[in-house]
C-alpha cells in the first residue's frame, strides 16, 4: 500500500451549501447544506474508512503501520494529529476561537492550530481575523451582542491562492462565498463568541454560544494579521504541519520524495495531473506513503495547483 485514497466524511452546517458538487463534482446530498467536507480525520466520532477497502480506517493504518505509511516523523499519538477540510462557506460562520494549550487544558477542551487556503471566492468575499488596532478586551466584552461587535473585527477581502495562519487564540469568522481547504490540529473545539442573531432552521432557536470559555481564550493582543506570505514553495510550516504549493506547467512534470521521513497528502487545487496512470482532477485528494519512494505528478493540458501537506521537519 503506497497512494491511498479516503472517503470523505460530508457535515451538514447551518452556514453549508452545495459548491463541494458544483465546483468539485462531488457526489453530496442534493438540496442539502453540505457545510464541510472531513478528507482526512481520524477521531472517536468520525475517521475516514479505505477507499476500496471498506473494513479499514485510517486510525487501524496509524495503528499497524505507523512508520512505515506515515514516516519516521510521525509522533508518538494515539491518534493521527491532522485534520484535512473542505469547508463550504455559503453563509457567514460564527465569530469564533479555537482555545490555545494552556487554557484548553483548563476548559477541558483540544487546543487548536489551524489555516485556510482560499480555493474558490465569491465577489465581496472577506474573513474577520484577529481584532481592529487599539481594541482592547473590556471594548469587545461590551460589544458583544450588539451591532457594533463587527465594526472592531479585523476584515480583510479574499481571493483564491491566498492562506491565513490561524494559531490557537485568535479570534476569526469566515464570510460567505469563500471555498477554503482547511489544514488542522486533530481537534474540535470551538468557542463562539456571536452567531450574528441567526437561528437555526432545525431548532428554531439560537445556536449555543460560548461567551465565557471564548475570553479566557482569546488573544486580546492580536491585532490586524495579514496573509500568509508564501517562500517558494512552502507556505506554512509550523510544529502541527508543513503546508507546501506547487504550480506544474501544462505538459510538465513535478518530481516529489518521502524519503522515508513523512506523509504526503495531494490536494489539486487547479488543473489535474497523472501519478501511476491514474488521472487525479480538481478536488481530487490522495496520500503518498512515506515508504513509496521517488515518483512524479505529471500535469495535463491546463496545468496545475498542488496542495502538498505533511508532517513538519521539526522533530517532536
Amino acid at each position: 500500500m503506497s497512494v491511498i485514497r479516503f472517503i470523505p466524511i460530508y457535515q451538514t452546517r447551518i452556514w453549508g451549501g452545495q459548491k463541494l458538487k458544483s465546483h468539485f463534482g462531488r457526489g453530496i446530498p442534493a438540496n442539502e447544506k453540505i457545510g464541510e467536507s472531513w478528507e482526512l480525520v481520524d477521531r472517536p466520532e468520525a475517521c475516514n474508512r479505505v477507499l476500496g477497502e471498506a473494513d479499514q480506517t485510517l486510525q487501524d493504518l496509524w495503528e499497524q503501520y505507523r512508520i512505515r505509511l506515515f514516516g519516521k516523523r510521525a509522533p508518538n499519538m494515539a491518534r493521527f494529529p491532522i485534520l484535512i477540510k473542505l469547508l463550504d462557506c455559503s453563509q457567514t460562520l460564527s465569530l469564533q476561537v479555537h482555545p490555545p494549550p494552556e487554557q484548553a487544558e483548563i476548559l477541558k477542551g483540544e487546543p487548536k492550530t489551524e489555516m485556510w487556503y482560499f480555493l474558490h471566492t465569491e465577489k465581496g468575499a472577506q474573513i474577520y481575523a484577529g481584532l481592529k488596532a487599539g481594541v482592547k478586551k473590556e471594548d469587545f466584552r461590551e460589544a458583544i451582542g450588539t451591532p457594533k461587535l463587527a465594526s472592531l473585527l479585523h476584515t480583510l477581502p479574499t481571493q483564491p491562492g491566498e492562506a491565513m495562519f490561524l494559531p490557537s487564540g485568535r479570534l476569526h469568522a469566515i464570510g460567505a462565498g469563500n471555498l477554503i481547504l482547511e489544514i488542522q490540529q486533530n481537534s474540535d473545539t470551538t468557542y463562539r463568541v456571536d452567531d450574528w442573531g441567526r437561528i437555526d432552521e432545525k431548532t428554531g432557536k439560537p445556536r449555543e454560544l460560548h461567551i465565557d470559555q471564548a475570553m479566557e481564550s482569546i488573544n486580546f493582543k492580536d491585532h490586524e494579521p495579514v496573509f500568509v506570505q508564501p517562500h517558494g514553495q512552502k507556505i506554512i510550516e509550523c510544529i502541527y504541519f508543513s503546508v507546501r504549493r506547487n504550480f506544474i506547467y501544462p505538459g510538465e512534470s513535478q518530481e516529489y520524495n518521502p524519503r522515508g521521513q513523512t506523509f504526503q497528502y495531494q490536494f489539486i487545487a487547479q488543473g489535474g495531473v497523472i501519478q501511476d496512470d491514474i488521472t487525479y482532477q480538481v478536488g481530487d485528494a490522495w496520500l503518498v506513503t512515506a515508504d513509496h519512494g521517488s515518483y512524479d505528478l505529471k500535469s495535463g493540458t491546463e496545468g496545475a495547483e498542488i496542495i502538498t501537506v505533511e508532517f513538519p521537519g521539526i522533530k517532536r
